[in-house]
């Protein structure tokens, strides 16, 4: 088997398709964990890794789809490790691409262990809400790796726009808050995950009132991040930058603008499931879209040395 894998050769186009498989894996998969959630089949298997103390689901809806999340989780699993093996025999082979794809088996694993602590403290908001967390973490290697092998050519894009690139970046962790805050909502909300019947604990640190708050709040934030990506946008369009850059900034500025009407009317129909599956669906993308805007920007160049020595070299050079 050693040999076998010694033998195989990877090509910067293999490598590029397989990373850009593990990325779309690793998005469906918090896709799948939010219809766990939303279809209160968090607790349809009550052990982990087991089912009722079994290897297989008992024909039961809620144990179905939530066994059914883990056995995806697995696929996700293994389409992981198959990235990290080819990255490990690319050719030609990148330090940089090989340390990002250990990242992403190593986030499964990590993924599988809290969610077996979810399982088994009954769907705590605390632990819930640091289980699609650290899908967010997991998609920024993830996104990370297939960007830097689609730029094969000039892995090391650089921004000459300081202004532009850290705009850009200030947006990444202005939207990670907002996420937290959404799954602060999630938290006090009526979608515990847990079947019904079942006493699942909800944040209530303002009482009755948690839940209207956390909306409130989250929406404000969410208000405030969109206005601070249209400002972006139109900065980025009076100053010319790469088409790559804008594109990804249209395509948040859009998501966000859709974003914005499902949460609303979301709120105004009282949370009904298939809303807020497409409200977690649509945050996941714009998750997506930052890191993707954030990536375009590229990295800052260094600033032009004005050390004494260089300052020397550059007067001997205009001297001839």
């Amino acid at each position: 088997m050693r040999a076998r894998l010694a033998s195989i050769e990877v090509t910067p186009r293999q490598f590029e398709l397989t990373a850009l498989a593990a990325l779309v894996a690793l998005t469906l998969i918090v896709l799948t964990g939010a219809a766990v959630r939303l279809t209160d089949s968090g607790l349809g298997c009550p052990d982990w890794p087991r089912c009722y103390g079994h290897l297989y689901p008992p024909l039961q809806t809620h144990s179905l789809i939530e066994f059914g999340n883990r056995a995806v989780g697995a696929l996700v699993g293994v389409v992981t490790v198959v990235v990290f093996l080819f990255a490990w025999r690319r050719r030609p082979f990148r330090r940089d691409l090989f340390r990002l794809s250990l990242a992403l088996p190593l986030g499964v694993v990590a993924q599988a262990v809290l969610g077996g602590y979810t399982v088994e403290e009954k769907l705590a908001p605390g632990f819930v809400m640091a289980h699609f967390a650290l899908s967010m973490v997991i998609l920024i290697a993830a996104l990370a790796l297939y960007w830097r092998a689609r730029q094969a050519a000039n892995p090391e894009h650089r921004g000459s726009d300081r202004l532009a690139v850290w705009a850009v970046r200030a947006l990444a962790p202005f939207a990670a808050v907002v996420l937290v805050a959404g799954t602060v909502s999630t938290a006090a909300g009526p979608h515990s995950g847990g079947n019904v019947g079942q006493t699942i604990k909800r944040l209530t640190f303002d009482g009755s009132n948690t839940l209207n708050l956390a909306v409130h709040v989250h929406g404000a934030l969410a208000f405030a991040f969109g206005c601070a990506a249209v400002l972006v946008w139109v900065m980025l369009e009076r100053r010319q930058a790469d088409r790559p850059l804008r594109l990804a900034m249209t395509s948040l500025c859009v998501l966000l603008a859709v974003q914005g009407v499902v949460g609303a009317v979301q709120f105004d129909t009282h949370l009904p499931t298939e809303l807020v599956w497409v409200h977690v669906t649509l945050a996941t993308l714009t998750w997506l879209s930052v890191l993707w805007a954030v990536a375009a920007a590229g990295r800052l160049e260094p600033r032009a040395a004005t050390g004494p020595a260089q300052i020397r070299a550059s007067v001997a050079a205009r001297n001839g």
